[in-house]
């Protein structure tokens, strides 16, 4: 070692495994545990496949020995062991492991129950027709080559792949200090995705979650929730819950029993019934008398037999809490984006593939026009021999050999040297003026598709048109149903999620009672007749508000002291006919001298709505429904008011309708929503009406003039007049006679905008409900007295509801 001394060199040992490691931790990121973005491929499977392509193992030829495809692998590009080439091919070919297989395998290739393939002397391989549209085009120079590893041979860098590997196959891989975990996606879906992002390139990952609805495993499943789908498509990392598929099914002698057809991505059956055995004869859970596995090749049954005491949704509820009928699956999806490393989110994948086709369909491009424009040149040529075949024949037989030959032509004929060859290889046949017809078709065909050539390598738009064209051929070709199910989760399942959508009437008391009913509850009845009893009221209380409404609507309450205050109808405890209902101030916390005057719902609070409000002294006020879509728990102002006066109506009118205002002395007043400007909540209002002494409004309702005014007083009677006979005034004046008031008809309780379809309900102090159809009571003029609408004996109407069929 003395002796030496001038050879040796000093190097720290730390450094030395710093940049050892790194150069190891590297290779693996780069040329083994991770997939590229562009194909979705590590480099052993693009190896495998492209040697099977030069093996020319395509969809249609016979089946070759596995070993001699390994064998070619190994030789020529993956310098690895055999287990870990035959081990990627095999999975390549499972259809439980990979969604879209890329290797036709023949012969036994595992199983789902974790069996491993035969060796690979025994089974055979090609590639499957979807394979091939990965290398479809690499012959066209679109994709660069690098040298194997001895330098005898190149080997392409990525592949063309015509759909998106990445997304469709996923991938799984873990390097050093990063791993990858992509699941498998539906191939409609994601070329779906795909084109909506060539036609719009700042479309939202939500929009692209509209097609792309989530993972979709070979072995199906269900994804429990859709959070963590929108995390991983956003982020790029995401933790999935997915479910075994279970039914339970009862035979005829009433013993029940828990199917399950389809498990977990990557779950192995057989462990799976093994533990299910285990926890059953363990006791840790309750319910199980026998267990087998039915499957065959028709498709998976695990049969799971329970005791007939056993509840099968606590043991299915089990199942999933103790065994891998239900997993995590965590995604990270990291690719390498130009050789690097990235995690990337859904949009970025889809982004960077579009750019790797545009890459693709240019270099193809490009190929196929210096193709065509040699063959133009050489076919120019020939159509200058044939113009001049005697001498051409002349000064070949004159030449003494071919180079000489090919001299004379290039300087007699001023052609290149590749057209004088051309010529001396043409062969007497073509001669013939068919074939001299054949030469002249091609070369304008040439013309036209150098010109096309040109065009598509000049426009930007034309090839993502190409793209998007030759991504719906695959679509169309390859596409299949989607075998995940998404389920929401229990979190994501809101309380409205759980309560059906129908009708059902909201009735509201004088002394604050309010319920909800099934609409069916009361049935049409007759004119005059008397009516169903409502409630059993408490003393001295009646029903003062009655109305339909849909359970998902929000309802807004309005106080006669100017307040709002927000429910849900469902949030409205349902009761029978009969019962009171509940104290609206257990729902709403309303003050002590607060009375709710006017209920309104609401299904979506518009930008273009506003609401109308008019209290008992003629005040109108114009404010926009979005200002009363966040209601706190304690209510809000919704106009504010003089003393001794009311908040008695609210509407929702359109930009265009007029609203007619009706009072309990018989005067109605008709004029434009238009009259009444727009004002924030706080604002007083202006005047809609000018009221004689003792007079009030009772109503203000939407004038359409194919409608009817019904008005009914306290006694009873009633009419509905034709809105035609009230004619547009301005706001704020005295308005027309529109009812007769008599001592037998007593005032004027309500009015309301009708048409010969609707329905009324009309509500007595005593609660008594009558439904009446509109097509019973009569037509008559504004100055008449109307008939009788129900019967009151010792007692009065109060209140009037409408409700429009379907």
């Amino acid at each position: 070692m003395e002796e030496n001394k001038e050879n040796l060199i000093d190097i720290n040992i730390e450094d030395e495994m710093k940049n050892s490691y790194l150069d190891y931790a590297m290779s693996v990121i780069v040329s083994r545990a991770l997939p590229d973005v562009r194909d979705g491929l590590k480099p052993v499977h693009r190896r495998i496949l492209y040697a099977m392509s030069e093996l020319n193992l395509s969809s249609d030829k016979q089946y070759r020995k596995s070993a001699r495809v390994v064998g070619d692998v190994l030789g020529k590009y993956h310098p690895h062991g055999d287990s870990s080439v035959y081990g990627a091919m095999v999975r390549l070919a499972q259809d439980f492991n990979t969604r879209y297989p890329l290797v036709d395998g023949h012969g036994n290739f595992g199983s789902v129950d974790g069996d491993g393939a035969a060796a690979m002397r025994y089974t055979e391989v090609r590639m499957t027709p979807l394979a091939m549209e990965m290398l479809k085009d690499i012959e066209k120079e679109t994709v660069d080559f690098m040298p194997n590893f001895d330098e005898t041979l190149k080997e392409p860098v990525v592949l063309p792949s015509k759909f998106p590997n990445l997304l469709v196959n996923g991938s799984s891989g873990i390097a050093v200090g990063m791993a990858t975990n992509i699941p498998p996606h539906n191939l409609k879906e994601v070329i779906d995705g795909l084109i909506m992002l060539i036609d719009d390139e700042e479309i939202s990952i939500d929009d692209l979650m509209k097609v792309i609805k989530g993972p979709d495993f070979p072995t199906g499943g269900i994804i429990m929730g859709k959070e963590g789908i929108k995390r991983s498509f956003k982020t790029g990392r995401g933790k999935l819950t997915i479910r075994a598929v279970a039914e339970i099914e009862e035979n005829s002698k009433g013993k029940r029993s828990i199917i399950v057809t389809e498990i977990p991505y990557q779950v192995n059956k057989s462990n799976l019934i093994e533990k299910i055995a285990e926890l059953a004869r363990d006791k840790k859970i309750e319910g199980i008398s026998d267990l087998r596995d039915e499957s065959d090749r028709e498709g998976m049954r695990i049969v799971i037999e329970l005791k007939r005491d056993a509840n099968p949704n606590v043991v299915l509820n089990n199942l999933y809490k103790h065994t891998q009928m239900q997993i995590t699956f965590g995604t990270i999806m990291l690719a390498l984006v130009n050789g690097e490393p990235r995690v990337l989110n859904i949009k970025e994948i889809l982004k960077y593939y579009i750019k790797h086709q545009e890459e693709i369909i240019r270099r193809r491009t490009r190929y196929d026009l210096r193709k065509a424009e040699e063959r133009a040149h050489i076919v120019e040529g020939l159509r200058i021999a044939l113009d001049h075949i005697d001498e051409i024949i002349k000064t070949i037989r004159n030449s003494a050999n071919d180079q000489k030959a090919k001299e004379s032509l290039m300087n007699k004929f001023s052609l290149s040297e590749i057209q004088a060859q051309a010529i001396l290889d043409m062969r007497l046949r073509r001669l013939t003026g068919l074939e001299r017809e054949k030469l002249e078709e091609e070369y304008e065909d040439l013309i036209k598709k150098i010109n096309s050539y040109k065009e598509i390598l000049a426009n930007e738009r034309l090839v993502l048109e190409i793209i998007k064209k030759e991504l719906i051929e695959i679509r169309d070709k390859y596409s299949d149903h989607r075998r995940t199910r998404i389920m929401a989760s229990k979190e994501e399942i809101s309380m409205e999620d759980m309560i059906p959508d129908e009708d059902v009437v909201i009735t509201l008391t004088h002394l604050g009672y309010v319920k909800r009913m099934p609409e069916g509850t009361y049935k049409p009845q007759k004119r005059g007749g008397r009516g169903v009893i409502a409630l059993t009221k408490k003393d001295e209380d009646f029903v003062e508000d009655l109305f339909i409404t849909s359970t998902h609507s929000t309802l807004l309450f309005f106080t006669n002291k100017g307040r709002v205050y927000s429910l849900k109808a469902y949030e409205i405890p349902e009761a029978s006919r009969q019962a009171k209902g509940t104290a609206i101030v257990n729902l709403l916390d309303i003050n002590q001298d607060e009375k709710i005057t006017a209920v309104i719902p609401i299904e979506e609070f518009r930008k273009d709505l506003k609401l109308m409000m008019i209290t008992k002294k003629g005040i109108i006020k114009k404010t926009d429904l979005v200002q009363f879509n966040n209601i706190r728990k304690s209510g809000m102002i919704a106009i504010s008011l003089k003393d001794e006066d009311d908040l008695i109506s609210v509407k929702l009118p359109k930009e265009e309708d007029e609203v007619i205002v009706v009072t309990k002395k018989g005067i109605a007043i008709r004029f434009s929503q238009k009259d009444v400007r727009t004002m924030g909540r706080n604002a007083m209002g202006v005047k809609a009406v000018t009221l004689n002494e003792n007079d009030e409004v009772v109503s203000m309702e939407i004038a359409e003039d194919s409608k009817y005014l019904l008005v009914i007083t306290e006694k009873g009677y009633g009419k509905r007049t034709p809105l035609t006979e009230y004619k547009t005034q301005r706001r704020g004046g005295k308005g027309i006679k529109t009812y007769s008031i008599k001592a037998k008809t007593g005032d004027i309780v309500s009015a309301k905008v009708v048409n010969s379809q609707d329905e009324i309900m009309i509500i007595s102090l005593k609660g008594t409900i009558i439904r009446l159809q509109i097509d019973d009571i009569s037509i008559m003029g504004r100055s008449t007295q109307g008939v009788t609408l129900m019967k009151m004996n010792d007692d009065r109407v109060v209140a009037l509801a409408k409700y429009v069929e379907g």
